[in-house]
């Protein structure tokens, strides 16, 4: 092996680790080298140490070779191995924040120590609470039996994850076990809620005495899980230590003081007559009650049992800080029913128990094997237990049927998941299974997919709704007839009606969903001097749903035949929307049609058929339903009287294409065949913004011009409609007779344009409309009433290569790259084929197109369409859809967006390539390839790289643009707009317009020219279109052929306005504009073109002299180029407003 340079072991790598916590561990000082020499110190500083040849080649030891190995075998490399360390050190506690901590558990301990006794009164007489201390329990009903006092604790003990090693950031939480005096208690106080009282009295009757302590800091209650039978009091250090870390109080009972069996998942602990005052002849199991009352008394026994576990397995506490990582990403691991740190540690052990994994695997392989195990494993239907023998404890079938998803203690008398609902757990195992994906891709980064992503419900759903009014549940709970369901969840209707909303909604919703989920209610926190909370005081519900595309937005719900048993089953679950049909095959069967008739009124059906089921079977109004799903659809809505966002108007364009490509093909009588017919225009993919229209023109808004029947714009009058060309391509056949000269070959282009233009007319009856020199032929279907116009350019296969040829004074052949055959190459060749390939892909995706929509109306409203041109939005939507990880591709054009706005703002544009694998031709050897060209010659490559099939090393979409300052911005403005819009569409209470993300900020920019609306011709398609309209020329009805007279095609005055600027200013100022109707042009001075420069001449065109001594100088004359702004765009521009001094004379 020879030797091995010895710092490679030990090297410390530098890694980018993007966490939720902050940033604020201290400096535990130097690390010593394993092998090195003391570092040398001169003058405080530390200085490499020169090693010696001998000790810089040694050879490798044992436990390098091994590390070496490992990471080999496990790891697609090293790098994966080294940022699994780095995490795991970014969220383990240093040793300053333990001793904080010890402290601090120290001075608590002593302090509960000194609880005074009182004397015994009534459980309801609660006047010896003083300071305004209230007890954190929702005392309902009122009554209850048994005697309380006051007394100091028998024990005090830390449980939890700190001893155990587990202890993560952020949000660090250190648990003390607080043992409430057995003469507190009584045998009998499981009973009707007697137990949980005194447990919330006690730790009120704590809170009380600890308030008057200057070593505590804020004192607050909340619930473990959300459990309000399980109150917790909270403690923060005094100081500015009061956020590193919170103390949760759990006050439980003496061990052994209740006995198991009492808990029995069968058994009824809540009477009916003390909690409704009604007798009842059969009382109901509480399986859910009795688990809170276990849940407090084994705490002490579960630490013991992790503790034996962890000390068999020296990665456990790294496995079980990967595994908390992972699920808090994802937004599992805190709330009500959620899977938490606890459940993570105890599945471990289980693996470890069971010898599913070994106690020698590292953290990388416990984390694997467990979500292996959480995919495959089905604890909805096959429970498991840590409990060894049968003895007397309940059996899993007997679990099963009091819970949904069943995980048993050590105890073998405690569901660990007693509160989580089936579908938070089929959450984890699609999460689990879709983590096990890319895994292994070596295509993906799986890390930053993995663990460092955070995949809240607004990025992962594809629609979410939300419940508002949470009280309406009330009355759900009775509509479903679930008091005895109500008196185990000690009157939260929330928690009570939720699994039977769930359950509903699964039946209703079928095959229409891959997954149902739901938000975790977060654990409430209340000041100790207010009440607890009720339990409609709480954030919304929210539902998210992972939408199958196949069958998510189909209108038929088609049930069983008339005769079947099934029938009547059906006709309950939809009530009056079910009907008798009978459909083209002959079946009379039960069906249910919703309203829909464009894409986007299809796509929200599952809106329909919820707030139907909500109303039908749970009382709950559509009033009280907020949907998530539709709501950025406004800003591309085409047309007034169908909504559409663009789909159909798209398909029409497509097929009227296929029409004239396929008479292209048939075309006879021209010189040579066409060998290809390609479209090259964003509609043609589905994904332009607005989306060509046919247009049935007012003559009478027109002049004629009679020389040439053209339809010429009326000087007083609106600037007319804007008439989309669709660009396409037509390649004829390769032949010696073609020209070698470049001005030989345009003039033959020329006459083919001229001749596809007469057979076009003559055997398809299309209308040519006109012909600009050598570059196009412009011809209108209107034969068959669709009313489009195409842009036919003749291409010559071999024209670039011509383009780069030139011959030198003395003979020779030079062939060298220009920008006018790579501007020809990419019009002719690249582009139709970007457009055939995302095509394709819209196929596959059918909200692809509606996603890059919304993705280019953003990039237009925010300014940035010049810099994100539509070919570079488009690989950057169809990247999310190609390499989903950690998500699925998007199913609705809403998260695409959302994940869109995410990729922007989070990618490492510096660092990584945004490698788009266009139909799945790039193999993993490419991806490495890609890799290390982009790393070799990172300086001279784009600030934004993207490789593509065809396109592996040069990125051509970004050649151009944007510069590292414009991704900068465009970058940043789409990491604010990510930050207002999902809080905005997540919270009830915002009022803010939904469109707020598509307005510019406008500040930053030193002049604004203001636009006359009368002339911006694409004025309806604007962010916040004005209310007055303008006549644009054209009529309502079908379109009608046109006789001849030339329509004004592709004529927007705004674009020719914006290209004189640039060409005459561009030296001086950027020019930022929204193609989408946009009324403002925003202008920015280039810092250095204001330099002074020596005086010449040549050089005065918008500059003026400053003579300071005897030396000339000359600036750009800022008042002179403004008017000039004004003059050049007379009759379009109103105003020029300049809004900063710093550049004005």
């Amino acid at each position: 092996m020879g030797g091995v340079e010895r710092k490679l072991p030990n090297r410390n790598t530098q890694l980018c680790v993007v966490m939720q916590s902050s940033h604020d561990e201290e400096d535990e000082g130097p690390t010593r080298a394993k092998r090195g020499k003391p570092e040398v110190v001169q003058n405080g500083l530390l200085r490499p140490v020169k090693l010696s040849r001998g000790d810089l080649y040694k050879p490798p030891t044992a436990d390098e070779l091994n590390q070496l190995k490992e990471a080999e075998s496990l790891f697609h490399c090293s790098l994966l191995k080294m940022q699994m360390e780095e995490l795991l050190k970014e969220v383990s506690l240093s040793e300053r924040r333990k001793q904080l901590i010890d402290s601090f558990v120290q001075s608590v301990t002593e302090q509960l120590q000194t609880v005074p006794q009182t004397s015994d009164m009534e459980l309801s007489d609660l006047s010896w609470l003083s300071g305004g201390v209230k007890v954190p329990f929702v005392l309902v009903p009122k009554a209850a039996k048994g005697k309380f006092h006051m007394a100091p604790p028998i024990s005090v003990t830390i449980i939890g994850s700190y001893p155990l090693g587990t202890c993560t950031k952020p949000g660090i939480s250190v648990d003390l076990a607080v043992t409430i005096p057995a003469d507190i208690l009584h045998p009998k106080d499981a009973l009707n809620q007697r137990y949980p009282r005194k447990r919330a009295i006690y730790l009120a009757g704590l809170a009380q005495h600890l308030a008057a302590s200057p070593a505590i800091g804020a004192m607050r209650y909340s619930c473990l899980h959300g459990n309000r039978l399980r109150p917790i009091l909270l403690l923060s250090p005094p100081g500015k230590d009061s956020s590193s870390f919170t103390l949760r109080l759990h006050a439980c009972p003496p061990p052994g003081f209740f006995k198991p069996s009492r808990f029995h998942p069968q058994r009824n602990n809540i009477r009916t007559d003390w909690y409704t005052g009604l007798g009842s002849s059969h009382e109901p199991p509480t399986p859910h009650y009795n688990s809170s009352v276990l849940g407090d008394m084994l705490p002490r026994a579960h630490l013991q049992f992790l503790t034996a576990v962890s000390s068999q397995c020296a990665a456990f506490a790294e496995g079980v800080a990967l595994l908390k990582v992972w699920l808090r990403q994802r937004e599992l691991d805190q709330g009500v029913g959620c899977f938490s740190g606890f459940l993570g540690s105890m599945l471990l052990a289980y693996l470890l128990s069971c010898h599913r994994v070994s106690n020698t695997m590292t953290a990388y392989q416990l984390l694997r094997n467990s979500l292996h195990f959480l995919a495959f494993n089905d604890l909805t239907e096959n429970g498991i237990t840590l409990a060894k023998g049968p003895d007397s404890t309940p059996s899993l079938a007997e679990f099963h049927t009091a819970f949904q998803v069943v995980f048993v203690d050590p105890s073998g008398h405690l569901n660990m998941c007693a509160d989580m609902t089936a579908c938070t757990y089929k959450q984890v195992q699609h999460e689990a299974s879709l983590s096990l994906q890319f895994w292994d891709d070596p295509t993906v980064d799986g890390f930053h997919a993995l663990l460092m992503t955070p995949k809240p419900m607004i990025r992962t759903s594809d629609h979410v709704f939300q419940l508002c009014e949470l009280v309406k549940l009330q009355g759900c709970c009775k509509k479903l007839n679930l008091l005895s369901e109500l008196m185990d969840h000690s009157g939260n209707y929330v928690l009570t009606a939720l699994p039977f909303i769930l359950s509903l909604l699964q039946r209703g919703l079928g095959q229409r969903v891959r997954l149902l989920t739901h938000s975790l209610t977060p654990d409430p926190e209340w000041p100790v001097e207010s009440d607890a909370p009720k339990h409609n005081a709480q954030p919304p519900l929210s539902f998210g749903l992972l939408l199958n595309p196949e069958q998510a937005a189909s209108v038929l719900e088609r049930g069983p035949p008339a005769d079947s048993p099934k029938a009547e089953e059906f006709r309950q679950l939809w009530g009056s929307r079910s009907e008798l049909r009978r459909f083209q095959d002959g079946d009379i069967t039960e069906a249910v049609v919703w309203e829909g008739e464009t894409t986007c009124q299809k796509r929200l059906v599952p809106r329909q058929l919820i707030t139907h089921l909500l109303q039908l079977h749970a009382d709950i109004p559509e009033s009280c339903v907020r949907y998530i799903g539709g709501m950025l659809d406004d800003v591309i809505k085409v047309g007034r009287e169908v909504c559409s966002t663009g789909e159909e108007e798209s398909l029409k364009v497509v097929q009227s294409y296929d029409d004239l490509s396929r008479k292209l093909w048939t075309l006879e009588g021209l010189p040579l065949s066409i060998t290809s017919v390609q479209g090259a225009h964003p509609a043609l993919r589905y994904t332009q913004v607005f989306p060509p229209v046919p247009l049935k023109l007012d003559y009478s808004f027109f002049d004629r011009e009679k020389l040439s029947r053209s339809l010429v714009p009326h000087e007083v009058k609106p600037c007319p409609v804007y008439i989309t060309p669709v660009q396409v391509i037509c390649h004829m056949e390769g032949s010696g007779k073609w020209p070698h000269d470049r001005v030989a070959i345009r003039h033959i282009k020329a006459a083919f344009h001229i001749s596809l233009g007469e057979l076009l007319t003559q055997h398809h009856h299309y209308t040519l409309l006109m012909l600009i020199n050598d570059t196009h032929t412009d011809i209108c279907s209107c034969h068959n009433w669709d009313g489009f116009v195409f842009r036919i350019q003749v291409a010559y296969h071999r024209e670039p290569q011509v383009l780069r040829e030139s011959v030198s004074p003395e003979g020779l052949l030079i062939v060298r790259d220009n920008a006018e055959a790579q501007a020809l190459e990419m019009a002719t060749m690249q582009r139709p084929l970007l457009t055939s390939t995302l095509h394709g892909l819209q196929q596959l995706h059918p909200c692809f197109g509606a996603v890059c929509r919304l993705a280019k109306r953003w990039l237009g409203a925010q300014l940035f369409s010049d810099d994100i041109t539509e070919d570079t939005a488009d690989l950057l939507v169809a990247s999310l859809f190609l390499q989903p990880a950690p998500f699925t591709p998007p199913g609705s054009p809403q998260v695409g967006f959302l994940r869109f706005l995410h990729l922007l703002s989070s990618f490492d544009w510096r660092n990584n390539p945004l490698v788009v694998n266009l139909n799945s031709q790039l193999t993993a050897a490419d991806y490495t390839e890609i890799k290390n060209d982009f790393i070799a010659s990172r300086e001279s490559l784009p600030v934004m790289f993207m490789a593509t099939p065809n396109d592996k090393k040069v990125s051509i979409w970004t050649k151009q643009a944007p510069t590292v300052q414009m991704l900068q911005r465009v970058v940043m403005v789409a990491a604010e707009s990510l930050k207002i819009l999902e809080p905005l569409l997540m919270d009830t209470n915002q009022i803010q317009d939904i469109r707020v993300v598509m307005r510019p900020p406008l500040d930053p920019y030193d002049v604004l020219i203001h636009l006359s609306p009368k002339q911006v011709p694409l004025l309806s398609q604007a962010v916040d279109p004005p209310h007055a309209t303008f006549s644009r020329g054209i009529l309502a009805g079908r379109v009608a052929n046109t006789g001849g007279a030339l329509p004004v095609i592709d004529f927007n005055p705004v674009t020719h306005y914006l290209a004189e600027l640039r060409d005459a200013f561009g030296d001086l100022a950027l020019f930022f504009y929204d193609p989408y109707g946009g009324t403002v042009i925003a202008v920015l001075w280039k810092p250095k073109a204001f330099t002074p420069l020596p005086f010449k001449t040549s050089q005065m065109v918008a500059r003026r002299v400053e003579v300071s001594g005897e030396e000339a100088h000359t600036v750009p004359n800022v008042e002179a180029i403004l008017e000039d702004f004004r003059v050049m765009g007379q009759g379009l521009v109103k105003s020029v407003e300049p809004r900063t001094e710093k550049w004005v004379v």
